[in-house]
């Protein structure tokens, strides 16, 4: 049996087990409701929190969000896992960030997110983005050559009819990003970009600088040092990330929520 045969039925095994586990999960209770006063609870048990996260997806996530993920799920338009979705819905009627930043948008899926939360909660969001818009990946990641990123992801915006996003196409390591992400006391801010530790810490430093006071920050993939057990359908990170991640100064930042790879920080007022 040829190597690509047996990665193909690999795979198509590995579905099923993937849709039987979704199947088990949504047959036990989803809560009627994730509030502030359950984001502590993330903390202490990051895998059941994020299974109540996938639950909420399913059950309880407003349509037009729903929609939004199933959308970029198609074509490979976007990566990342339902309970992220629930992650920035509470993240976003809770701050109602007036700004929004994003380092590394492959195709716009958070970028666009943002913008449509923002919509749904009534609130005006500048939405930044800072990434190459090539196939630039890095020591863990490999993305599809023939894609025009740029404008895929403007097209994506102009599908949900959002606000045009402003874009710089550029490295984060890049001087000119830098300066741009320093010019703006951000309230929101996603790391996302190069998951090589030396680029991650970087990204780390100059938006930790750039966050206002009470304003939050969110590591992507950065749960590996964690109590977080991973189902089937979902990551635990990298280990760039998740090595920044344990380096964040505690007395200037502290962990609010926590969705499975994604680690929410809030810079201490």
């Amino acid at each position: 049996m040829g190597k690509s045969l047996t990665g193909f039925l690999r795979t198509r095994w590995l579905n099923v087990l993937i849709a039987r586990q979704q199947r088990a999960v949504l047959q036990q209770p989803c809560p009627a409701e994730i509030t502030r006063a359950d984001w502590a609870r993330s903390l202490r048990g990051p895998t059941e929190f994020y299974l109540d996260c996938f639950r909420y997806f399913n059950e309880r996530l407003p349509a037009e969000v729903r929609e939004h993920r199933a959308y970029f799920r198609q074509r490979r338009r976007g990566l990342n896992e339902d309970a992220m979705h629930v992650m920035w819905f509470l993240l976003f009627r809770e701050f109602k960030p007036a700004n929004f930043l994003e380092i590394g948008v492959y195709r716009g899926q958070t970028l666009s997110l943002a913008a449509l939360l923002s919509r749904l909660n009534g609130v005006t969001c500048r939405v930044q983005g800072v990434s190459p818009f090539t196939a630039a990946g890095d020591a863990v990641s490999r993305y599809l050559e023939k894609v025009d990123y740029l404008r895929d992801t403007l097209e994506n915006f102009e599908h949900f009819s959002l606000p045009r996003p402003e874009l710089l196409k550029a490295f984060s390591t890049d001087a000119e990003a830098k300066a741009m992400i320093r010019s703006t006391p951000w309230e929101m801010v996603y790391i996302d970009g190069n998951h090589d530790y030396e680029v991650a810490r970087q990204d780390w430093e100059v938006c930790a600088e750039s966050v206002k006071a009470g304003g939050v920050v969110v590591l992507d993939d950065a749960s590996l040092e964690t109590a977080f057990r991973p189902p089937l359908f979902a990551t635990a990170g990298h280990p760039g990330p998740s090595r920044v991640a344990l380096e964040v100064d505690t007395g200037k930042f502290r962990e609010i929520m926590r969705v499975g790879h994604n680690r929410v920080f809030q810079r201490i007022p």
